[in-house]
């Protein structure tokens, strides 16, 4: 099946959209990449969420509007993707997470705007569309749902390795020499530091990490964020922007802009060393906007001594595009009745098939169910 994978994080600076044939092939599942493109939200669209994102307060008029005006934008962007290689099977779209309800640790609930009915309507195709929900009702934390892709991709070494995704927050898939894996949300990524640039510098992003190289890090302020007890949580676990916001930070202390984005930075930077270190992790393959940010890279390198990273692009994955890569590949394992979860990531009874689908302009013909859950991601170029 061709299959377009629609994105858009916790940074909402805008769709990420990739295109793949996929194909089962024996024990492997096959992913040819195909072309990637990014489509930027709106400015009405931006402020919508902005507006309405915790700890802000919103009302279902906008709850509403912000789910057509994402809809109509991800349909938009699902077309650029068929357009873009001339044809498509299936789009698979993980939405907006505008909530992930998080209580004592466990997950009750998630919700993610962007009406799949336009999608359909647009490019004439099905939409597997809301992924989340259902490893929830069955315990789990529907997140990180990359963790499927990244068992897939990266059998089991000598030693210890991990898929590092550096989105709005950080997340890490760790795959031991043995045992079962685990996944989990470290913290922050780029969340708080895109919003300190945004808000004290009129920039969307610290662009390689230049405002922070030249700050210097509050230790005593870097000490109280990191004495949050999200960081002391045993995996698996998530979070979001529901946590990590303004009212994390607290009252900015007075320092300049390139100490905030210093301390910022050097938050994130610690907190995923202090889980490579505790996971005794050896290699380390990351992908997501974060490996742009070339001092939080070289800030993770100093304080990871002995880790290897692996870029994802050396394994055929364009980083900026993985996880739009991850939810073609939910989409597809969904379409032929295969579950796209692995409990010990997300932390379910069991696995669940993902995913609501939303029938294009034509009757709903799904393949004969798959016999069994491919074990290895093999993907190959032309």
């Amino acid at each position: 099946m061709r299959v377009v994978g629609l994105m858009s994080g916790t940074s909402y600076d805008g769709i990420d959209v990739a295109v793949a044939d996929l194909a089962l092939e024996g024990a492997d599942v096959v992913l040819r990449p195909l072309g990637a493109l990014e489509r930027p939200h709106s400015p009405e669209v931006v402020a919508l969420l902005s507006g309405m994102l915790p700890p802000a307060s919103t009302t279902l008029a906008d709850v509403c509007r912000l789910d057509t005006l994402l809809g109509q934008s991800f349909a938009s962007a699902a077309a650029a993707g068929v357009e873009l290689v001339g044809g498509a099977d299936l789009v698979v779209s993980h939405g907006q997470t505008v909530y992930h309800w998080v209580w004592s640790g466990s997950v009750l609930g998630t919700l993610q705007l962007g009406q799949p009915a336009w999608i359909a309507a647009s490019t004439g195709l099905p939409v597997v569309s809301d992924l989340r929900a259902r490893d929830i009702a069955v315990g789990g934390q529907g997140a990180p749902l990359a963790s499927i892709l990244d068992v897939l991709l990266l059998p089991p070494g000598p030693s210890a390795r991990a898929a590092l995704n550096l989105g709005g927050i950080a997340n890490l898939t760790v795959i031991p020499p043995a045992g079962d894996p685990l996944a989990f949300d470290v913290g922050p990524a780029n969340a708080l530091i895109d919003l300190c640039a945004r808000s004290l510098l009129g920039e969307p992003f610290d662009r390689d990490g230049a405002h922070a190289r030249a700050g210097v890090v509050d230790e005593s302020w870097l000490a109280r964020l990191l004495d949050h007890p999200y960081f002391d949580q045993p995996a698996p676990k998530s979070t979001g922007k529901e946590l990590f916001h303004t009212g994390y930070l607290g009252s900015l202390p007075a320092l300049s802009a390139a100490d905030v984005l210093a301390t910022l930075t050097e938050l994130t930077a610690r907190t995923i060393a202090t889980d490579l270190a505790k996971h005794a992790i050896t290699e380390v393959v990351p992908s997501g906007g974060g490996v742009r940010n070339l001092f939080l890279m070289e800030r993770l390198a100093a304080l990871a001594p002995g880790v290897t990273f692996r870029p994802i692009d050396s394994l055929g994955i364009p980083s900026d595009a993985k996880e739009a890569y991850l939810f073609a590949l939910l989409g597809f394992l969904t379409f032929h009745g295969l579950p796209a979860t692995v409990p010990s990531c997300t932390g379910a009874s069991a696995p669940s098939l993902l995913g609501s689908i939303t029938p294009g302009v034509g009757p709903l013909r799904l393949p004969p169910p798959a016999p069994a859950m491919p074990s290895l991601l093999r993907v190959v170029s032309d």
